[in-house]
């Protein structure tokens, strides 16, 4: 594996900030009074994504990333979560909700794989 020179340079990081678009967009259409509930809850969670695989890749060790992207998979299950919650609500369609839940699959087995080439470096 190639030293990498930057966290925009991980196809997860990557995948997981379109992700996050796509979240924004879905979250667009929820009812106002989710204001401050749902949609902000569902969003902050999506963006503890990519977030924490760029904070755990600028830090120095690699028990610091390993347990930044554990955070960030606990941040995608809590918004995988919230959506179907926004599902079972009836304010995110089942579709939308697929082809979200399919969206954060893969970046959970992204993550996973990540995980699993730091651990073998150890």
């Amino acid at each position: 594996m190639k030293a990498l020179k930057s966290y925009r340079e991980f196809e997860v990081w990557k995948k997981s900030i379109d992700w996050v678009a796509q979240i924004y967009l879905a979250s667009k259409s929820f009812p106002p009074e989710e204001r401050f509930g749902l949609i902000s809850q569902l969003r902050r969670a999506s963006v503890s994504v990519p977030s924490n695989i760029a904070e755990g890749a600028a830090r120095t060790g690699t028990g610091e990333f390993l347990q930044s992207l554990s955070v960030a998979s606990g941040s995608l299950a809590e918004a995988e979560t919230q959506l179907i919650i926004a599902n079972r609500l009836e304010i995110l369609p089942p579709e939308r909700l697929e082809a979200l839940l399919l969206q954060s699959e893969e970046i959970s087995k992204m993550l996973g794989g990540l995980k699993r080439s730091l651990e073998s470096r150890r």
